[in-house]
């Protein structure tokens, strides 16, 4: 019988776990060489400047153990993550991922991993609100006065959002699926081209990120409307929730996750735990999230995992009733 190699891994990371240590003496010596923490995305982006934050603060925690990143973009992140998957289950492989990680499985016919079987939680990082704004000189003042133009001018106005399947693109399709199925949906390459759409007014709104948006909306080359998120956020304060302006079931957020492949040792998964636990609750780590308009969590693993339950049942069903593909 021949194995594959990702069950062959599991195998081999079952037969080391067999430890000549006790395993919190194991867990205690954690990590005793680098570690990788894979990133499917490009450098420079979100994920990547989160990773990189929480890459240095493990290292300085670990006493200068080598905590590094490793760029593998490509295929919407699914080329990362499959990278990820077929890494040994030892605690020297971690995915710091985003909301590709559950979405990508409705998205693309072929998805090179199942992120329930082949990963396991670790903790929700942080989470940044996705914003509603719109070109200045649209003239609605309000979510609920934009759904208003977008009807009395079917095929009029349109939304830019940074990518097919991405999450500000999947609480627009929500927000368009129901309450203004005229709006229509202009996918970019990146948060970056979709806010210089709506700030040029060649799309007149956009579901972003806030952290591309908010120095827009500072200067007022944008306009908030709304947030997706349960509360207002700190980062613009002055803006309400969407269940504020009236659409309560409109909710969502960009996140940041890290996951292990599957059947790293429990100890190692717990000790990886407390580590990031003790890292977002430093002042200075919130500060600097708090500058990316990042709000810091830190999940437990079991809690991260139910998150990332209760995601892929709802994206799944917008992805569907929207009809959205990826390839």
């Amino acid at each position: 019988m021949r194995l594959s190699r990702r069950r062959f891994l599991h195998f081999s990371a079952g037969l080391a776990a067999i430890p000549a240590l006790p395993r919190m003496a194991r867990a205690e010596t954690y990590p005793s060489r680098p570690v990788r923490m894979i990133v499917p995305f490009a450098a420079g982006g979100p994920t990547d400047l989160y990773a990189r934050l929480i890459a240095n603060k493990l290292s300085e925690q670990t006493g200068g153990k080598s905590f590094y990143i490793e760029n593998v973009g490509g295929a919407g992140g699914n080329a990362g993550s499959a990278r990820a998957a077929q890494s040994a289950p030892d605690g020297y492989t971690l995915l710091v991922t985003g909301g590709s990680h559950v979405n990508n499985q409705f998205l693309y016919s072929h998805v090179p991993y199942d992120p329930f079987k082949d990963f396991e939680a670790v903790t929700l990082g942080a989470i940044q609100p996705i914003v509603l704004a719109v070109n200045p000189s649209v003239p609605a003042q309000t979510a609920k006065e934009l759904v208003a133009l977008v009807k009395a001018n079917p095929g009029k106005y349109s939304f830019a959002s940074p990518g097919v399947g991405t999450p500000p693109s999947l609480v627009g399709e929500l927000f368009r699926l129901s309450y203004a199925p005229d709006l229509i949906h202009v996918p970019f390459n990146g948060g970056g081209p979709a806010v210089g759409s709506t700030v040029a007014g060649h799309t007149p709104a956009s579901f972003g990120a806030l952290a591309p948006a908010v120095p827009m909306i500072q200067d007022g080359k944008l306009r908030a409307l709304a947030v997706s998120s349960k509360t207002r956020t700190p980062t613009l304060p002055d803006v309400p929730t969407m269940a504020e302006a009236g659409f309560p079931d409109v909710e969502g957020s960009t996140w940041t996750a890290v996951v292990v492949p599957f059947g790293t040792p429990k100890e190692i998964i717990a000790q990886l735990y407390k580590m990031l636990a003790a890292i977002h609750a430093q002042p200075d780590v919130k500060e600097k999230l708090a500058t990316m308009a990042f709000e810091t969590v830190a999940s437990t693993p079991e809690e991260c995992n139910e998150f990332f339950k209760t995601e892929s049942a709802k994206w799944s069903k917008v992805i569907k009733l929207a009809g959205i593909r990826a390839d």
